[in-house]
This record gives C-alpha cells, structure tokens and sequence, in this order.
C-alpha cells in the first residue's frame, strides 16, 4: 500500500454524498475470478487488485475500469500520479528463489501500463509495496523455516538501496500488504489467525497483533487506515470491500465507531 495520506470530508474517503457518520464498509462493484490482493487510494478513486484484474472505482466502489493482469498482481499503491503493483512471475515462498520479482506501474487515469522495473532483489517473490519519502518498499514471501520478514527498498527509479530485516517471528508465507502510515508501517500477513505486524520507519516491532489487514491496508487522514476485506465464492467468484479503521493498543486495529464525531 502507498503511505499517502488523504484529505477526508466524510467518513472513508472524499465523497460527498456519504453522510458524515456513515463508516460503513464500501464494496468494490462486480465479482473477479481470483481474490483481493491489495487496495490504495488517491482522491475520490480506489485501486483495488484482483490478482488478474486491476479495477478503479470511485469512493463508493462504482466501477470506472478495470483491466486484466499477469499473474500473479499483489499489493499496490499510488505516487505521482501512478499506480504501482508488486508482481511476482515465478514461484512464491522457494528457499532456493525461483521467485521472479517485478514492479509494474499503471497510468492512475487511464490503467495503462507504462512501465515495468525488476525487483529480483525480493528473493522469495514480491507480493506487497509500500511508499514512503520518494522511495519504494517492496515485500514478499517466506519459506517455512525463516523467522524473520525482509523489506526491500528502491529509490523513486528502482535502484536497490538495501534490504531490512524485521525481527517480528515467523508469519505464513511472509508479508502480503504494506503501507506507512502516521509514523509507523503496517504490514498485512496471512496465518491462523491472520497478523498485523506495526514496526517504525526504521523496521523495528512495535506490535504483533492478531487482527486480519492481509487484503489491503492503506493510510488516511486523522488517524485512520483503510483496510480490505473479500470472499471468494467456490475458489472463484471474488468480491472485495474497504472500511476506516483507528489503531487500538490491544486489537492493533478497530473500527472507526459511527457515533464519533467528524472532525473538522
């Protein structure tokens, strides 16, 4: 996810016809053929990634377009008016490699692709990006046997800079979503039960908690994320949907409560 942070006017996102204390879940409109894999945020538009579908909505989920995708399209987010997906064309989670890692960026108007940079760096495949002071942080997938989760980091014309290690323990198949957001970084890990891991700029842990962001987290304004959500019918037949959340100390995240007033 991209650590960008937006202007709220209701609730979610810059929608005008969303009542003030409406902070009800908002779904991505029609059903895909593979899951959710990450959402960002850019004004009144969301970019949501099905996996092999690339979708732009509005702030209500109103499809505006969407495009097919190579396998396997994860984690995405916005800066200077792109979107950036980390793709991964080889194998997930191989102790030895054979992960083929990617960035591919998208004209944020129009979803057509105009550019493609190697990430090969992301050992063990990439499946999540975020975005923070021009650069490029791009996470991935995790053999069995490993403790730790890395992040890879790029500066604005995908140089490698170095590789951060976070101390944060074992999570199933590594990191799938990440954003920066409100001096911290939020990172979505699949499992049983599914982990928010919460660390600051410089990658060191200042949460584990057990609360499900694996599909897409992404910054807001006052204090807020957003966070996906999505099903999948019979292994097919995918829906996804986003909802503001606030930290909380014992769950990670929360709901924002419908009763809370709208700051100004």
């Amino acid at each position: 996810m991209c650590a960008r942070m937006l202007v709220l006017v209701s609730a979610v996102l810059v929608c005008m016809t969303v009542d003030a204390q409406d902070h009800s879940p908002i779904a991505c409109g029609g059903v895909y053929p593979h899951h959710l894999q990450g959402v960002c945020v850019n004004g009144d538009n969301i970019y949501w990634s099905f996996t092999t579908t690339l979708v732009k909505t509005d702030n209500t989920g109103k499809v505006l377009l969407q495009v097919p995708v190579a396998n396997h399209h994860g984690d995405l987010c916005y800066a200077n008016d792109r979107i950036y997906v980390a793709v991964n064309l080889g194998k997930f989670n191989d102790p030895n490699g054979n992960a083929d890692s990617w960035v591919y960026v998208y004209n944020a108007e129009t979803l057509k692709e105009v550019a493609r940079h190697e990430t090969q760096e992301v050992f063990h495949g990439a499946g999540g990006i975020g975005f923070r002071e021009e650069h490029f942080f791009v996470v991935g997938g995790l053999p069995d046997a490993v403790d730790d989760n890395y992040v890879y980091e790029y500066d604005g014309a995908f140089k490698f800079i170095r590789k951060h290690v976070i101390k944060s323990g074992h999570t199933h198949l590594g990191i799938q979503t990440a954003t920066f957001a409100h001096g911290s970084w939020w990172f979505g890990c699949y499992g049983d039960p599914k982990i928010l891991l919460v660390t600051n700029a410089e990658f060191q842990m200042q949460g584990r908690y057990k609360f499900d962001c694996s599909l897409g987290i992404e910054a807001l304004s006052e204090g807020r994320l957003l966070v996906a959500s999505g099903r999948c019918e019979g292994g097919k037949h995918c829906t996804g949907h986003v909802q503001a959340m606030i930290p909380d100390a014992k769950r990670g995240l929360m709901p924002v409560e419908t009763t809370r007033d709208n700051p100004q």
